[in-house]
């Protein structure tokens, strides 16, 4: 019986796209296209690692909405699936190349140690739970505080590289991060809140 040629790796797939110099820009269509039937986790660290990163402007934008459609679908179980409004946003191709290679050596270690392992952190019923936890950070990694998107978008690459390979270890690990997130998300809103009274009893007075 014939052994199935083994999937090239992500980090393979993405250098591909980012050197075809046949194109000017990559959307997220082309993204999806490219990925075919990988796992969804794969799907949400491509579009929250590079949030991690120093990026051009307006990056959390164009990827904060494909991960909110992923997270929820990961927490009802279902395909990855993205509507066509948000599939038709694109990049230029060397804008992705840049954040590839910024992204490469990260994801290429990671390829190196990620193995199946305490599975059960990342099947039914758990992986609907990281997927809600997923959502949670995807609506804190769009919304406007200041380097709040860099923890939010660690923790669901963590806990989707986790629920690609089946490596429980890396899902917990972006639980604790996505624990941090939430801390000090939520610290620094309150700050923010506390200033803004502050000033407007100032500017009453």
């Amino acid at each position: 019986m014939p052994h199935s040629k083994p999937r090239p790796p992500l980090s393979a797939i993405l250098r591909t796209m980012a050197d075809d110099t046949s194109r000017d820009r990559l959307s997220i269509a082309d993204l999806l296209v490219a990925l075919g039937d990988r796992a969804i986790g794969a799907l949400l660290f491509v579009f929250a690692f590079p949030n991690v990163l120093p990026a051009p402007p307006g990056l959390s934008g164009v990827l904060g909405a494909p991960l909110i459609f992923l997270a929820a679908q990961l927490t009802i179980g279902s395909k990855p699936w993205l509507p066509e409004l948000i599939t038709q946003r694109s990049m230029a191709r060397q804008d992705f190349q840049a954040l590839f290679q910024r992204m490469a050596p990260w994801l290429e270690r990671a390829e190196k140690l990620l193995r199946p392992r305490v599975t059960v952190m990342t099947l039914p019923p758990m992986e609907y739970l990281i997927g809600l936890v997923c959502l949670l950070m995807a609506c804190v990694l769009i919304l406007p505080i200041p380097l709040g998107n860099i923890l939010p978008a660690l923790a669901i690459s963590l806990m989707g590289l986790g629920i690609m390979t089946r490596d429980g270890i890396w899902t917990l690990l972006g639980l604790v991060v996505a624990v941090g997130a939430s801390v000090i998300v939520s610290g620094v809103v309150f700050a923010m809140g506390k200033a803004a009274l502050y000033l407007m009893s100032e500017l009453l007075h």
